[in-house]
C-alpha cells in the first residue's frame, strides 16, 4: 500500500493513529502547528526548570501497555515508570489533609479510620468499579461509536441502571462523609463533566484510581510522547512541525490534498486529531457536518487557569500530587457549566514533580504547576490571571503553613486565550467534550466524515472522551474504522 496519510495535529490520539497507520502500511505524515509534538502535552524549559504543560497524571497504565503491545514493545523500552505512594495528598483546611496510599488496604483503612463502616462500602464500591472497568476498556471504548448497538452487550444489559444513575447517586447512596464524598467524586472530573451528570457506569475511574494507582514516568509526561514519536519513527512515520494546517481540500466530495502554511499538498487521506470544530471551519460550509449551533448546545469540559512556577526553594507539607479541595465543589461547578464566570473560591490542583523526579528542577529548589478549572469562553486578561495567582498562593501558604510568595523565581501562566491560539480549542477547553449521558458513544461527534469521503477524525471530541488514555484509544479507533471503510 503506497496511499499517504496526513494526520493533522501531534497530540496522543494523533501520535497513536501515526503508528497503527503506519503498521497497516500507509505513507504517514503527521503536521504539527507548533514547534514541537505532544500538542496538549508539551513541555515548557526555563532557566533549569522542566514543565509538562498539559496532562500530568499518568493512570490507566495497562492502556498505555496494550497501545505499546501493539507493536510488540511494551512501555519501559521508552519511558521508566514510578509508582507513587502517596498517590496524591488532599486538603480540606488547614491541618486536614488526607493522604491516597498507592495501597488499596491503606485506603480501606483511611476511610474507615473517617467514617465506621465505610471501608465495607468502599469494597463493595470498588468491586463493581473492577467489573465496570474490564468491561469498558476491554470492550466498550474500543468501539467507534457507529450505532448504539455497540453498547448492548450480554454484560452491559445487566447495567442498565449504572448508565441511568449517576456518580453522585452512587458515591453518595451508603458513603457519608464529606471528605471521603469528594475524594470518591474527584476522579470524574478526568471526564469533564459533574459527577451529578455522568452516569454511574463511569465509577470505573475509581478502580482506575485506587485500583491501578497513580505512576510517574521519569521526566514526566512528555517522555511518553517522545516514546510515541520514537515508535512512529522507526515504523516510517514522518512528524513535520511549525507545519499549520490553511485548508482541507475537497473535490467532487471527496479529499484531495491540503493547504499548508500556504502551499498545496496532496493526499488520499486525511485524518484529523486537531479540535474538531475547528478541522470543520477548514471546510468549505456544505462540507462541514455539525452546525455552529451543534457546538453550542454541546456540554464542554472544562478550561484551565494554569501556572508554571520555579520557586527557590523545596516546597513543605505538599506531595506529588496536591489537590485543595478547601472549598465548596458545587459552587465552583456551578460557575463552569451552568453559569460561567470566574469563580470566587476556586478548587484547585498543584503538581510538584521535582519532588518526585530531580530532573524537573535544579538542586535545592521546586517546580511547580497550578491548575484551577475554568468555564470555556469566559473572560481571560493578564489582570484575571494574577488576582487568581495572588488566590491561590495565599491559600497554599495558609493551608501548608509556610511563606512561598517571595521564592517565586517566575511563574507563566496559560490559559483559555492561549488554548485557542495554541491548540485552536473551540472556547478555549482543555479537555474537549463532556463524558455526560447525552456525549456518550455514539452519541459523541463521528470518526467518519458523513459528507466527506477520505476524511476522518480523531481525539477528546470523538470516541471514546477525554483523558490520556482514552486518546491512544481513539487513535486505534481511528485507525481500524479508516482500514475497515477502505478495505
Amino acid at each position: 500500500m503506497n496511499e499517504k496519510v496526513h494526520i493533522i495535529g501531534s497530540g496522543f490520539s494523533s501520535l497513536a493513529a501515526s503508528c497503527y497507520m503506519a503498521k497497516l502500511g500507509y505513507k504517514v505524515v503527521v503536521l504539527e502547528k507548533n514547534a514541537s509534538v505532544g500538542g496538549r502535552a508539551r513541555q515548557l524549559k526555563r532557566d533549569g526548570f522542566t514543565f509538562d504543560i498539559g496532562p500530568t497524571w499518568y493512570w490507566m497504565p495497562d492502556v498505555f501497555e496494550k497501545f505499546f503491545g501493539d507493536f510488540g514493545r511494551q512501555p519501559s523500552d521508552y519511558y521508566k515508570l514510578e509508582k507513587l505512594d502517596p498517590g496524591y495528598q488532599v486538603y480540606f483546611g488547614e491541618n486536614d489533609s488526607v493522604y491516597i496510599s498507592g495501597n488499596l488496604e491503606k485506603i480501606y483503612d483511611l476511610f474507615e479510620k473517617e467514617e465506621t463502616g465505610s471501608s465495607k462500602h468502599l469494597k463493595n464500591f470498588l468491586d463493581v468499579a473492577k467489573e465496570n472497568y474490564d468491561i469498558a476498556i476491554k470492550d466498550l471504548v474500543y468501539k467507534p461509536g457507529v450505532s448504539p448497538l455497540e453498547l448492548i452487550t450480554p454484560k452491559t444489559v445487566t447495567r442498565v441502571s449504572q448508565f441511568l444513575s449517576t456518580i453522585r447517586t452512587q458515591v453518595r447512596k451508603n458513603i457519608k462523609n464529606h471528605k471521603l464524598i469528594k475524594v470518591l467524586e474527584f476522579p470524574v472530573l478526568f471526564l469533564g463533566a459533574k459527577p451529578s451528570n455522568t452516569p454511574g457506569f463511569y465509577n470505573f475511574m475509581n478502580y482506575a484510581d485506587f485500583g491501578l494507582g497513580t505512576w510517574h514516568p521519569v521526566g514526566g509526561m512528555y517522555s511518553v510522547v517522545e516514546g510515541m514519536r520514537k515508535l512512529g519513527e522507526d515504523l516510517g512515520v514522518t512528524y513535520e512541525t511549525n507545519a499549520n494546517v490553511d485548508e482541507i481540500i475537497v473535490e467532487n466530495g471527496k479529499v484531495t490534498g491540503l493547504k499548508v502554511n500556504g502551499e498545496r499538498i496532496f493526499s488520499d487521506l486525511v485524518l484529523s486529531g486537531a479540535d474538531y470544530h475547528h478541522t470543520e471551519t477548514l471546510l468549505k460550509r456544505e462540507y462541514r457536518q455539525y452546525s455552529e449551533s451543534y457546538w453550542e448546545k454541546k456540554t464542554f469540559a472544562p478550561s484551565s487557569l494554569l501556572f508554571y512556577v520555579g520557586f527557590d526553594k523545596k516546597l513543605d507539607n505538599v506531595e506529588h500530587h496536591t489537590l485543595f479541595f478547601d472549598t465548596d465543589f458545587d459552587e465552583h461547578a456551578r460557575t463552569i457549566y451552568d453559569d460561567p464566570s470566574w469563580p470566587e473560591n476556586p478548587l484547585f490542583y498543584a503538581s510538584f514533580p521535582s519532588i518526585t523526579d530531580s530532573t524537573f528542577a535544579p538542586e535545592g529548589k521546586e517546580a511547580g504547576v497550578f491548575l484551577i478549572p475554568l468555564a470555556p469562553g469566559i473572560e481571560d486578561t493578564d489582570e484575571l490571571r494574577d488576582k487568581y495567582f495572588d488566590l491561590i498562593i495565599k491559600r497554599l501558604e495558609k493551608l501548608t503553613k509556610q511563606k512561598v510568595k517571595n521564592n517565586i523565581i517566575f511563574k507563566e501562566s496559560f490559559c483559555v486565550n492561549d488554548f485557542v491560539k495554541d491548540y485552536n480549542s473551540y472556547k478555549g477547553n482543555a479537555y474537549g467534550m463532556a463524558n455526560t449521558l447525552l456525549q456518550t458513544a455514539f452519541l459523541r461527534p463521528k470518526i467518519k466524515s458523513k459528507k466527506v469521503k477520505n476524511l476522518y477524525f480523531t481525539g477528546q471530541l470523538t470516541v471514546p472522551g477525554p483523558g490520556v488514555p482514552p486518546s491512544l484509544i481513539s487513535g486505534k479507533i481511528a485507525s481500524e474504522l479508516i482500514q475497515k471503510t477502505r478495505s
